[in-house]
């Protein structure tokens, strides 16, 4: 890098990662943050720009001098939601990287790409397994297709680059707090609610998740060490939570809360194409309980008897240690009630609604 004080150009500033990563680099870095709509007042500079645009959404000039004085890239933005449609999602995900990635080329920059770990998992969604869809809205084939192909534009490219790969990021590790909410977010808050029935996973499933700051000290810690080539899996590995675990994690949090939602049934995937989908829930719902029973019937399938993600926590000089399985508790524990606060769940107040304070963490 340049100086002993390097300019990182960072997409998705005011994004779940981009946000946390924000917390971590300004003491060694200075952070040019390019943002579309959302301000960013914690970067040193911002830059009013688009990934998906040629050069950046910026003018000709402002290009040149970002590019004169940037030392590393961090690619965030994305589209995450499952939602969004083929097109747009692979509008943000491939050609929004492949912009950054001519960028990263035109600097003599290191680009550092946010991935994801379930790119290894694009074999089990539902719909390349053959099975039926329902009225799901959400299509992960669609994230999947776009950030394997980012990945594929940045390995294609042939400059320094570190491909990083998150599991599902959760809140902040202490407090839960997070930008914005994520699907797994949506799944706990239904199953705090009570709102549904079954789970369509098999009970033994582990559910891999990381917290916001993990990610975002790992990412730091690339950069402090100036890696420039790579692949990075930020993930709980062998000790992601079982699905079972998850839910017993999610009753106790509804008791400290002074709820009491009915607890859904664990069914595999098998039961419920065969005989509890066609018989007992396709006339027996209402549409829109259908369609978020068939959503999450989608997402769950990248988890169902999935094999262990790698990870490459404790790794990194300078970064996180892996993570244990109280931290991993504790970070769900610390989402769950922030999510409550949140959403005025139960009695999401005082010290009670913030959970019990992981070991070792100060009151």
């Amino acid at each position: 890098m340049s100086s002993s004080l390097p300019t990182v150009l960072l997409t998705g500033a005011s994004g779940v990662l981009g946000t946390a990563l924000l917390a971590e680099l300004p003491a060694r870095c200075r952070v040019v943050a390019l943002i579309h709509r959302s301000p960013c007042p914690a970067a040193h500079e911002q830059l009013t720009g688009d990934v998906t645009s040629p050069g950046l959404g910026l003018d000709p000039s402002a290009y040149r001098a970002l590019a004169r004085k940037v030392d590393a890239v961090v690619h965030c933005a994305a589209v995450t939601e499952f939602t969004g449609g083929p097109d747009a999602t692979r509008t943000t995900n491939e050609a929004g990287t492949r912009a950054v990635t001519e960028f990263a080329a035109d600097a003599g920059a290191t680009l550092y790409h946010v991935s994801t770990a379930f790119v290894a998992r694009h074999e089990l969604t539902r719909s390349r397994l053959g099975r039926d869809t329902g009225t799901a809205g959400a299509r992960p084939e669609d994230y999947l297709d776009s950030k394997r192909a980012g990945e594929d534009v940045v390995r294609s490219a042939g400059l320094p680059s570190v491909i990083i790969r998150p599991s599902i990021v959760v809140g902040d590790s202490r407090t839960g707090d997070i930008s914005a909410f994520q699907g797994l977010h949506g799944i706990l808050l239904s199953l705090m609610r009570g709102l549904m029935p079954l789970v369509p996973l098999p009970p033994a499933s582990l559910i891999d998740f990381v917290p916001q700051d993990v990610v975002a000290r790992t990412i730091a810690a690339l950069i402090a060490e100036e890696r420039r080539e790579g692949e990075v899996w930020v993930t709980a590995g062998p000790q992601a939570l079982r699905a079972d675990e998850v839910m017993a994690a999610v009753g106790t949090a509804c008791a400290e809360l002074g709820l009491n939602p009915a607890m859904p049934r664990f069914v595999g995937p098998d039961m419920v194409d065969r005989l509890i989908r066609p018989v007992f829930l396709a006339d027996g719902l209402p549409e829109r309980t259908l369609r978020r029973f068939d959503d999450m019937l989608a997402m769950t399938a990248l988890f169902a008897d999935a094999p262990v993600f790698p990870t490459s926590l404790g790794e990194v000089p300078g970064g996180p240690a892996p993570l244990t399985r109280a931290a991993v508790e504790a970070a769900l524990r610390s989402s769950l009630h922030h999510l409550a606060r949140t959403k005025r769940l139960g009695t999401a107040s005082g010290r009670a609604a913030r959970g019990p304070v992981p070991e070792g963490v100060p009151a």
